[in-house]
């Protein structure tokens, strides 16, 4: 990857660290071991073909005894209104997270605040300027989630090619803060985080043991590792 691509990240603020959010859970002994470890936000699967699925009941008690300050967030694939509906009485989650075709409109009409995910490199989303003009419809998105492209929609280990990313810095004020997903691990996220400077990272399988069980060591090296850049 080309050293000078750090200047392809909107710079959206100053921070003095690089949030962490883990997809995925399915366990309450791993969300103990996250919320442990500092880890900002818990993702939540609500996409039934993925491995990492749960029901809107199992997220409800995962979520039950999460403490303050430490975000939950929903994730969807085209998913029916009734369901996500569902799912917000059930868990009540702080952010909703869109990762298939939904409009800007139906992102923002559930009264919550919400990330658009986008599969870096998707026939709609494999040149710069095509991811950058999609990106530009969801300017009232909470973050944007750049993940690789894949038939799984997300937690495939994969990575993509960042200077597709290039053409964001050129948003300006409609640039929302950028959230780094696809192949990241415990020894690749710190190049991905002096390339890219993020608001956040988001990982799911390079913390796994399987699809959907977490490795407690492997979250502790990753959240170790980003906390040290």
């Amino acid at each position: 990857m080309d050293s000078s691509i750090n200047s392809y990240a909107p710079d959206i603020s100053p921070r003095v660290r690089t949030r962490i959010k883990i997809c995925g859970f399915t366990r309450a002994q791993d969300i103990r071991t996250a919320v442990d470890l500092g880890v900002d936000a818990l993702g939540f699967v609500f996409y039934p073909p993925s491995k990492r699925y749960v029901t809107p009941a199992q997220a409800g008690a995962l979520c039950s005894n999460i403490p303050a300050f430490v975000s939950t967030v929903a994730l969807f694939v085209n998913a029916a209104r009734p369901g996500i509906e569902a799912v917000i009485d059930a868990m009540r989650p702080t952010v909703l997270q869109f990762h298939g075709d939904e409009s800007p409109e139906e992102c923002a009409s559930y009264g919550l605040p919400f990330l658009r995910a986008f599969r870096v490199g998707a026939p709609d989303q494999d040149t710069p300027k095509k991811l950058a003009d999609l990106c530009a419809q969801f300017d009232r998105a909470a973050g944007w989630i750049f993940d690789s492209y894949s038939p799984a929609y997300g937690g495939s280990g994969l990575a993509f090619d960042y200077a597709l990313l290039s053409e964001l810095a050129h948003l300006g004020e409609r640039a929302r803060p950028l959230i780094l997903s696809g192949g990241l691990k415990q020894d690749t996220v710190v190049q991905s985080i002096n390339l890219l400077r993020p608001w956040a990272v988001d990982v799911s399988s390079g913390v796994e043991e399987a699809p959907g069980i977490k490795s407690a060591l492997k979250m502790r090296e990753f959240v170790r590792t980003v906390n040290s850049c």
